[in-house]
């Protein structure tokens, strides 16, 4: 459940600081935790959701914010296309829970992306709908930024790369 996830993340990411000492392999376990998540929650999300295949990337992009990121964690990002070619998108939280307990990060952990689980999360779940795709944190409430941004772009369909190898 969402409370659950919030209550715990704060102590999860508390161990893997004391577990590892650089932030960079902090922010690699957390991103791949939310991917082993994404690929399982995909289904969950697709049963629930009863949601029909999105036609392009802005109407998956959409369905990420409106109703995965409600479904899970209560809040609705703004969505914004931020590329010519309709292939990059951020998701623009107001509010994010996941931070709801954390003031702000330590001075000495200045480089750890607290919330990275989340672009795993995206990515896994996106590679199971065959879509590639790289999410990154491009902007973080808890590093002083006006907003938590989260970019998505979509580099090609997974099937597409399989072709390109035969």
């Amino acid at each position: 459940s969402r409370e659950l996830l919030v209550l715990t993340y704060g102590a999860l990411v508390a161990q893997l600081c004391k577990d590892y000492e650089k932030d960079e392999d902090v922010n690699i376990c957390l991103d791949r935790m939310g991917y082993g998540i994404g690929v399982r929650l995909i289904d969950d999300f697709l049963a629930r959701s009863a949601v029909k295949k999105c036609r392009s990337y802005s109407e998956t992009a959409d369905m990420i914010a409106q109703v995965a990121f409600k479904m899970y964690l209560g809040v609705t990002p703004s969505v914004s296309c931020s590329s010519a070619a309709g292939n990059e998108f951020s998701l623009i939280l107001d509010k994010n829970p996941l931070v709801d307990f954390v003031e702000e990060l330590p001075a000495e952990r200045a480089s750890l992306c607290y919330c990275n689980l989340l672009c795993g999360v995206i990515r896994g779940a996106l590679e199971m709908v065959h879509l590639a795709a790289e999410v990154t944190f491009l902007q973080d409430r808890l590093k002083g930024d006006a907003v938590t941004e989260i970019g998505i772009t979509f580099l090609r369909k997974a099937e597409d790369r399989k072709h390109k190898r035969n």
